[in-house]
């Protein structure tokens, strides 16, 4: 879905169109389970059931090995190169559930969140106000024997769904809402597919360079947390181009908390971090996520209230 909003944004400012509704959604919970093609025509073999709720499971064998890890044991790869403790990834996951509880406690969320008819709920079920650092600690590893990455300071499989109003400033009358920021950068990148968690890094470098706009003058990032590790990482590489406070990144918690019900992410994290500018007062911010087969994707927001 945020690849969704650089798509619209582009149409726009090229005069294709005027107004575009952008989202994604996702049923992890309902995923399918599919039957890969046989390798061969009439197979002598059986077929097992593969189950897509990740996606990356239906994979050429004649790919190379690393490129066809999980997803997790990628992200483990991720935190012996760049040498991230269990320890920091379970601060930062404890971090994303007392923000995001706080967040639904003062009403951030309020006017973010669509209700679903009939189903009674309210509020994100993963967040977690109670969990302290000795529950996270206590969770095992969850991808390797003796690894760092736990049910804990991962995101959770969720179900949600996304969707963001796009238009130029001559539609505001037709839309008949005023405009809260505008989208003046965005950036991809690619890597390897075990290293998709990095890929934030360059896409947002690139978004920003394409804005002109530097590090040192934003006010807010959003950043998808798919795995504590892997947002770690990318805030390490942002913090020396001048991100002026890794504490910028994710206050209204982030996915570990929230979910990453993922076709449905990237329009979350682009409405929190225009709602955040607006909280902070502050004139710009980056939306940056990861793609689970190497790419990432980054968006630069501006402040209309601050811009004039």
């Amino acid at each position: 879905s945020l690849d969704a909003a650089m798509i619209g944004s582009r149409a726009i400012e090229t005069g294709d169109a005027d107004v575009v509704l952008v989202g994604g959604v996702e049923s992890m919970t309902r995923a399918p389970w599919v039957l890969p093609k046989p390798a061969k025509g009439f197979p002598a073999s059986d077929i097992s059931a593969v189950s897509t709720t990740l996606g990356w499971r239906l994979v050429n064998p004649r790919m190379p090995r690393e490129w066809t890890v999980s997803l997790g044991e990628a992200n483990e790869t991720l935190q012996e190169k760049f040498g991230i403790s269990r320890e920091r990834q379970d601060e930062f996951a404890l971090r994303s559930h007392r923000l995001a509880a706080a967040a639904w406690e003062e009403g951030f969320y309020d006017d973010l969140v669509a209700p679903m008819s009939g189903e009674g709920l309210v509020r994100d079920e993963g967040v977690r106000s109670d969990s302290t650092l000795e529950k996270l600690a206590s969770l095992q590893p969850a991808f390797r024997a003796g690894g760092t990455i736990t049910a804990g300071n991962a995101s959770p499989l969720s179900d949600g769904a996304s969707a963001v109003l796009l238009g130029s400033e001559e539609a505001a009358g037709r839309i008949g809402v005023e405009p809260v920021a505008r989208i003046i950068g965005r950036g991809a990148f690619a890597l390897d597919p075990q290293e998709f968690g990095y890929a934030p890094v360059e896409a947002a470098n690139r978004a920003l360079k394409r804005a002109g706009v530097r590090w040192d003058q934003v006010g807010a990032v959003e950043l998808n947390e798919a795995f504590a590790v892997q947002s770690l990482v990318c805030v390490d590489a942002w913090v020396p181009l001048g991100l002026r406070d890794p504490e910028l990144v994710n206050t209204r918690g982030g996915a570990i908390a929230i979910g990453h019900p993922l076709g449905a992410s990237g329009g979350r994290i682009l409405g929190n971090l225009a709602k955040v500018l607006r909280e902070r007062r502050e004139r710009y911010g980056v939306a940056a996520i990861c793609i689970g087969v190497g790419q990432g994707l980054a968006v630069v927001l501006e402040n209309v209230e601050v811009a004039g």
